[in-house]
């Protein structure tokens, strides 16, 4: 896990190190980060906007086949994948976005771990001295040695300037991981204090979030209902709680991370729904579905005046496209037969056929 983390933490490194550079501060650094992020996969997130715009617009179809094969589901499912086909859906193209969370998530857990690697950058055999003195000292052995050596640092500073110089420790003393009175670098805990604040915001806003984007969008309510939906489920049930847990296992830094994103995400998600807003897409496909049924209809069967032979009276009667085609026809061969002196020849149903 830490080979992945540092994988993704590399190039995320650099970028935190960027905002830590301008501003000075972690825990802005950190808004300023998440912000960052947020804008680099903003094309990503127009994507699947786009994608909830077209199944929104599936929307009556969909509803046609459930009730046409509500009963039968493995042919409904079929008949779905037909139509996700001919409208070039791909259901699982929410999934994305979401996925594409995780590898900036290990990235920044690394990064938060390793503030002496990715925004003081340290040489690494500098690091590994105060790492082996923070140990040596009694410090436990943990994920984040990194850490608890500017933990040491700050509560005992000779021994690392013996071994560093006071150059090296007080560029190490320069960073600041607290961001209003929260030290970012410790992890929160059940124990009544101020930083089990950071989980339950976490928590609570990516619930939040999901129940706005839940709201705007119908069509996510038939994924999950045919279970095609893996954006639906993963942002109903399991994000909100994956947060949570999550942010009591990590450092407060990654849990901060979450509720900015969740927040940046919310106004997001606002600014994309008044230029593609599913739930009107929806509406809109609704009515046209609605139109072209009527259209269809109105073609199907036609009111026309029928004159009766023997009275001569004139009557309006209900036809169907089949009678007026039979009507059509027989009217044509009978003039065709005044024409040309030809025997006139009843209408078929297989005339009608061909």
């Amino acid at each position: 896990m830490e080979f992945i983390n540092s994988i993704f933490g590399y190039p995320l490194g650099w970028l935190m190190w960027l905002c830590y550079k301008i501003v000075s501060n972690y825990g802005i650094a950190l808004i300023i980060f998440t912000l960052l992020t947020k804008l680099i996969l903003f094309p990503l997130a127009i994507k699947q906007q786009k994608s909830s715009l077209r199944m929104a617009r599936m929307q009556p179809k969909l509803e046609e086949l459930q009730k046409k094969y509500g009963k039968n589901k493995e042919k409904y499912n079929e008949e779905m994948l037909k139509l996700y086909d001919e409208e070039k859906y791909n259901p699982m193209s929410g999934c994305l976005p979401m996925l594409i969370q995780f590898p900036i998530l290990f990235g920044l857990i690394d990064v938060i771990y390793k503030p002496m690697t990715h925004i003081l950058r340290i040489p690494s055999d500098v690091i590994k001295l105060a790492t082996d003195i923070a140990t040596n000292n009694g410090s436990i052995m943990s994920y984040s040695p990194q850490l608890l050596a500017i933990q040491g640092i700050s509560q005992n500073p000779q021994p690392y300037i013996d071994a560093m110089g006071a150059d090296v420790v007080s560029h190490i003393q320069s960073l600041n991981l607290s961001f209003f009175g929260l030290d970012l670098s410790q992890t929160p805990t059940l124990a009544l204090n101020v930083l089990i604040i950071i989980p339950i915001l976490s928590g609570l806003t990516s619930f939040l979030f999901t129940m706005l984007t839940m709201k705007t969008n119908p069509s996510m309510q038939q994924q999950q209902g045919t279970g095609t939906g893996c954006m639906t489920k993963v942002m109903q049930y399991i994000m909100p709680i994956f947060s949570l847990v999550i942010a009591f296992q990590v450092p407060a830094g990654v849990g901060m991370y979450w509720i900015f994103s969740n927040v940046f995400s919310t106004f997001q998600q606002i600014l994309l729904n008044k230029k593609y807003n599913p739930k009107i897409a929806a509406e809109e496909a609704e009515r046209e579905y609605e139109l072209q049924k009527k259209k269809k209809d109105k073609v199907k069967r036609q009111v026309v005046e029928v004159k009766e032979e023997k009275t001569g009276k004139v009557t309006e009667k209900t036809l169907t496209q089949k009678e007026i085609d039979r009507q059509r026809l027989a009217a044509a061969r009978k003039r065709d037969a005044e024409k040309y002196g030809e025997e006139y020849v009843e209408v078929t149903d297989d005339d009608l056929k061909s």
